[in-house]
């Protein structure tokens, strides 16, 4: 890989086959379903975000950006993000391209919005375990709800992957966004061990962000089913970091 192109991207790993990901929706319904119960009455980011509720409640089209950026990424998954047109995603719709100009004037508009939809996920899971006590069901917590968004976030996750170098031309705005994506990754190995901790707790805090962001993508042809791997890749996790997960 050319260095330019080189980014470290939460969830992303090196090139590799996947087998096509799952619908967005239906792993969006079982990571609501997976509970966990959240520390001082914060509610859970997994799945349904509270951002995303306020989104689509303050604005009518979020039902529909959202149908927008689902039908985008199965058309750049099928026929490469460079051979899709927005006139096929609006057809794919069932809308006139007009109609879809009305939301996003671009197909890279659709993609920075699906790039800043995980990253603010991210970034709520960040801001939500700053705010607790580095305890283990802290720990464990934090993994849920990183486990729940690379669960939802899949598709996004496969795209950044197999589309580096669309995504360095997409986020060429001085390399603020690459260094985004790596504070976060950071920020999370802190959350679980932070800066001081015993070397061998800070290798264990990276190997357990980087075993829930990689695994799904590399082991998905191995799992029988989306909960499977999703269980047996938390619980490694929760090993490595030393959380409490039942």
């Amino acid at each position: 890989m050319n260095e330019p192109t080189r980014t470290i991207t939460l969830g992303t790993v090196p090139a590799l086959e996947a087998a096509p990901a799952p619908a967005r929706s239906r792993t969006r319904t079982r990571n609501r379903s997976r509970g966990g119960s959240p520390a001082r009455g914060e509610s859970p980011s997994r799945g349904d975000s509270p951002a995303r509720r306020r989104a689509r409640a303050e604005s009518p089209r979020g039902g529909t950006r959202e149908r927008i950026q689902s039908i985008a990424l199965e058309l750049f998954a099928e026929q490469g993000y460079e051979k899709t047109s927005l006139r096929e995603i609006a057809e794919r719709l069932g809308v006139t391209k007009a109609a879809l100009y009305y939301h996003f004037k671009s197909k890279e508009d659709i993609v920075r919005s699906f790039v800043e939809d995980y990253r603010g996920e991210l970034e709520q899971v960040i801001a939500w375990g700053t705010r607790q006590p580095p305890t283990p069901e802290t720990r464990a917590e934090i993994l849920r709800r990183y486990a729940g968004i690379v669960g939802e976030q899949l598709a996004v996750i496969r795209f950044m992957e197999q589309n580096q170098a669309a995504m360095h031309t997409l986020m060429s705005d001085s390399g603020a966004r690459k260094k985004m994506f790596r504070d976060q990754f950071m920020s999370l190995c802190d959350l679980l061990a932070p800066p001081g901790a015993a070397l061998a707790d800070r290798v264990r805090a990276v190997a357990a962000v980087i075993t829930i962001g990689m695994s799904p993508m590399i082991l998905q042809r191995e799992a029988a089913s989306p909960d499977e791997l999703h269980d047996a890749v938390l619980a490694v996790a929760g090993e490595l970091a030393d959380a409490e997960l039942p």
